[in-house]
């Protein structure tokens, strides 16, 4: 079938099928890091020097796979921490053991608050000691708390956690802010080699993450960004001057900021291939760290370079400029429903005089089938002649064979990218539009807006114009609303919202387009019957 059919065609057939690939087979074969950028990433942030390199011999392999089994380990609250959006635990192992979101959108299917903190794995604040006899003896000595139960709404509050060891006493100094973030000083007696862990990634309704990416990142000062998903791990990687260093999911993170561009970050790998995070600490060392939701203008008030954690893959350069626009709409109007309408019209208006070409060329491409026809029934044994007179044709009517499709090829990063932003935006999460859609970033239970999407492409299809002169080709994309809809049913709704009101500007547009067209012909018959 592919051979019969002509350039124009078979390239809007690929661009259509992309669509479907991106959307349908993403879950099943996910995109892979290129090897070659990740090299390039690691060679400009890996100053990992000979001693250190050495201290990481394969007993750290051995010690960075038994943490996991130690989190088996049970172990008591010792600081309960908590303000009107969360309540934050931590253990005698002075680790963050719990953290709890108290805000109603964060509620599961369950009914239940989002805990972020996995109940297996490793957690945050995590201190791995590489002595294996000092750290045997510290995994069975319990922290204790200066306090065992502060709040923070208000003002930040100050704890200090302190582990005394045989021969070694580790304090930790915590200070808690309102907004989900933490400052940490870590001090030990000694000098001694130990890593900390960054925990492993919030796991919060892991039945709907909607193809996001989870796992871990590494964000350089140099704006260097490395991405290594769950079930990709490999070899060890190491990076140093880093800004943040993130374990996330689709709406959630935990981050650790402010490291000294000295300390080496480690991602290691568990049985399962998924990223595991870690640094090197020192007798006295600084740092930062958040467990939250990835809330843009959250992270911005915190430290602007946190808003990296808000990853939306490849069209990133794309989707953040996006994403302002969206958040400055809903300054406007109030509710992201209608914000992603109003940014659906923005962008129509931005690529218009780009569709309206594209609309023009496959009319005129429509209009010169016939004679196509019969140029192909004229020189169908000269290829030459015939490419010759196609062209003669194409120039004298002013109609290009890409013109449809190009413009269709120069929207796609766009859809992309607004994908990417509705797939990620936590702040869709709970986020009410209107009558029965309460939330945005949740299916339509009542599949209105998806059926109403593929009645929308269906009207779209029929209004567009096709040359099409194979059956099975013409068959085939009158059944891809049918197509679409089935696989947008389980998209979030704001995601659908956006893809509707783009076919109702789509089918304006088109309108707008065959009636010039009609009106023109019926002018053209009209003169011509006055001449006679």
């Amino acid at each position: 079938m592919l051979d019969k059919m002509s350039p124009n065609q078979r390239l809007i057939v690929a661009v259509l099928l992309s669509v479907l690939f991106f959307i349908g087979y993403s879950t099943i074969f996910p995109p892979v890091q290129p090897d070659t950028p990740q090299k390039s990433t690691m060679d400009q942030t890996q100053k990992i020097d000979k001693s250190l390199q050495e201290s990481l011999s394969s007993q750290e392999v051995v010690v960075g796979h038994s943490v996991v089994a130690s989190e088996q380990v049970a172990s008591n609250s010792i600081l309960t921490v908590t303000s009107k959006n969360f309540i934050l635990k931590m253990d005698t192992l002075g680790r963050i053991s719990s953290k709890e979101l108290l805000q109603e959108k964060f509620r599961n299917k369950e009914n239940k608050h989002a805990q972020l903190i996995p109940a297996v794995g490793t957690k945050p604040l995590y201190l791995r000691f590489m002595d294996e006899k000092l750290n045997k003896e510290a995994i069975a000595t319990p922290y204790t708390a200066s306090a065992s139960e502060i709040n923070v709404e208000g003002a930040p509050k100050k704890v200090t956690l302190t582990q005394k060891l045989s021969e070694l006493t580790v304090t930790k100094e915590l200070i808690f802010y309102a907004d989900g973030h933490y400052d940490v000083t870590i001090h030990l007696s000694q000098d001694k080699k130990y890593f900390i862990y960054l925990g492993k990634r919030p796991q919060v309704n892991e039945q709907e993450q909607m193809m996001a990416a989870t796992g871990a990142m590494v964000y350089s000062n140099s704006d260097l960004l490395t991405i290594i998903e769950d079930g990709d791990a490999d070899a060890r990687k190491t990076f140093t001057d880093i800004a943040l260093v993130a374990a996330f999911d689709q709406y959630n993170a935990t981050i650790i900021y402010n490291i000294s561009k000295d300390n080496v970050v480690i991602i290691d790998r568990d049985k399962d291939d998924n990223p595991v995070v870690y640094f090197d600490g020192a007798q006295n060392i600084t740092f930062s760290g958040y467990v939250g939701d990835k809330n843009y203008q959250t992270l911005k008030s915190i430290k602007p370079v946190l808003t990296n954690a808000v990853e939306y893959g490849w069209f990133t350069f794309a989707a953040k400029p996006l994403f302002a626009l969206l958040t400055w709409l809903y300054g406007i109007f109030g509710n992201w429903g209608w914000a992603i309408i109003g940014l659906t019209a923005i962008i129509r208006v931005v690529l218009y005089p780009l569709t309206y070409k594209g609309m023009v060329s496959m009319q005129k491409m429509k209009n010169l089938a016939p004679k196509m026809k019969e140029i192909k029934e004229k020189y169908k044994g000269d290829p030459q002649r015939l490419n010759q007179a196609t062209m003669e044709m194409y120039k004298k009517h002013g109609a290009n064979p890409l013109g449809g499709c190009l413009p269709m090829l120069l929207q796609i990063p766009v859809f992309f990218a607004i994908y990417r932003v509705l797939l990620n935006a936590v702040e869709l999460q709970g986020a009410p539009w209107i009558l029965w859609i309460h939330d945005l970033s949740r299916m339509d239970s009542y599949y209105v807006l998806p059926i109403l999407m593929g009645a929308s492409m269906f009207l779209q299809q029929r209004m567009t114009p096709n040359n099409f002169t194979d059956p099975m080709q013409e068959k085939v994309m009158k059944y891809l609303p049918v197509v679409f809809t089935f696989f947008f049913i389980t998209f979030p709704s704001g995601l659908v919202l956006y893809w509707f009101v783009n076919n109702l500007f789509s089918i304006a547009q088109q309108f707008i387009v065959n009636q010039q067209f009609k009106n023109a012909k019926d002018a053209t018959i009209a003169v011509a019957k006055k001449e006679k």
